[in-house]
């Protein structure tokens, strides 16, 4: 019963400062990196959710198209971004599911045993 005297209070505390820190963001535009060519799917996808996040978070959403070497130039640019939301990637399952992965090569080579005069 103690415990649960001093979590609520807790919790309490942690959820108004969690909301102090929701009401600040965004102090100035977001930019949203599209690894890929202007006026292609995901390009168009971006600027649709773009426009709609601008609406709902009062502030600018910025789409910078970066291409280059399958998408990897973009993604390079957001990575090292610091973690506060305010540089965004977007794109497709093959960047993302590919960007991981080992070759080919190394997935499915085994080694073969030889026997005999072969």
């Amino acid at each position: 019963m103690k415990t649960l005297h001093m979590a609520v209070p807790l919790g309490v505390l942690l959820g108004i400062a969690s909301t102090a820190v929701a009401q600040s963001y965004p102090t100035h535009a977001v930019s949203m990196i599209v690894p890929y060519a202007a006026g292609g799917p995901t390009d168009t996808i971006a600027r649709i959710v773009s426009e709609r996040m601008s609406r709902s978070l009062g502030q600018t959403v910025v789409v910078e198209n970066t291409t280059g070497a399958g998408g990897s130039i973009g993604v390079g640019k957001v990575a090292p971004a610091a973690p506060d939301g305010y540089a965004l990637s977007i794109g497709n399952i093959g960047l993302r599911a590919s960007s991981n992965r080992p070759p080919r090569s190394a997935r499915t080579t085994r080694p073969r045993l030889r026997s005999g005069g072969r």
